[in-house]
């Protein structure tokens, strides 16, 4: 009776190793995850090396259970598209990209497929890549760009930095999907800020700089300041380079995003932290490789972070608020 209860439990033992892969297999070797990265914007692409870090800090150690396919492009819309088809036909895991273009297109790109997309610094105004930030469906989740939310700090910003510039030049991408958005909380601040926002919808480069000239011909150029709000026309160098080269000279500040150019730049930014993206990204991730649907996970927002160019402020002539520096996150002397 002894013997024939053995052999069961032999058999039955056996029958286990088999459905499980085999008793000879160490239970070290775990699947090995493929995630593909895209950064379309060199201004952002310090957040794949903050993902990495700590999706390393969560346990996926790169070249053991976790390989990373990192691409970058800078506005080439055609290049990206070709690096997520080809990420689809790698069959990765999982596809993290940024910036909100990025994201639209990996939207598009996925359809039809299982594979889950964590964005980041996309604005989610204006378009339709989520259903809501609480269930954002389908096979998308990420770290959201609160554009609005920016527009109005670093008007607010520019208002207790240079009180005395009392007319604001905002140029923009002419057609950019979050700018309606952005201009209608702007036009709301005003209520309570003493200023005149002179909105500009640039079409290219050669319009922005036609609008300038045109300026320049004037008795008055028309604006104290220069504020740029979260769209596509202020992160390019070449026409940060048009606006630069206009101010400089004639010692009028800009605000809004960090960007420099030779020896001028921007005196201050409001924006998000790139380590911050890239660590609540790694979060998100380390969901959705664990089972979770990337569909109902929330979009997060993250905080926004204030960074002071004092050194820039000093050679405008600027009394930069002590108030100001205490609250920021970052100076720059």
């Amino acid at each position: 009776m002894k013997i024939k209860m053995m052999k069961i439990i032999l058999f039955l033992l056996a029958v286990f190793c088999f459905l499980s892969g085999g008793c000879g297999k160490k239970a070290s070797e775990k699947k090995v995850y493929r995630v593909g990265i895209l950064s379309g914007l060199n201004l952002f692409s310090g957040i794949a090396n903050s993902f990495k870090e700590n999706m390393k800090e969560l346990g996926y150690i790169e070249g053991q259970n976790i390989i990373y396919d990192t691409q970058k492009t800078n506005f080439e819309r055609d290049r990206e598209k070709q690096i997520l088809r080809k990420f689809v036909d790698d069959k990765v895991d999982l596809i993290f990209g940024f910036n909100t273009e990025v994201a639209l297109e990996a939207k598009e790109i996925t359809k039809g497929t299982d594979i889950p997309v964590i964005f980041a610094n996309a604005i989610l105004e204006g378009i339709n890549l989520v259903n809501n930030t609480k269930l954002p469906g389908g096979n998308m989740t990420g770290v959201r760009y609160p554009s609005p939310d920016v527009a109005v700090k670093r008007l607010e910003i520019m208002h207790e930095m240079i009180p005395q510039a009392k007319r604001i030049w905002l140029p923009y991408q002419k057609g950019y999907s979050s700018v309606p958005a952005e201009l209608s909380v702007l036009q709301k601040s005003l209520s309570y800020l003493d200023v005149n926002l002179i909105p500009f919808p640039a079409e290219n480069i050669e319009h922005l700089q036609a609008e300038l000239q045109r300026r320049n011909d004037l008795k008055d150029i028309g604006f104290d300041a220069v504020l740029l709000i979260p769209e596509s026309l202020s992160t390019t160098r070449e026409c940060f380079d048009v606006i630069a080269k206009y101010t400089r000279d004639r010692k009028i500040p800009i605000g809004g995003s960090f960007v420099t150019t030779e020896d001028y730049g921007t005196v201050f930014a409001v924006t998000i932290n790139n380590k911050e993206i890239g660590k609540r990204a790694a979060y998100l991730c380390d969901k959705v490789l664990k089972g979770e649907a990337a569909g109902n996970i929330p979009v997060v927002t993250p905080e926004l972070h204030l960074k002071v160019n004092y050194k820039i402020a000093k050679q405008l002539g600027l009394d930069v608020p002590e108030g100001l520096l205490c609250v920021a996150d970052e100076i720059i002397r």
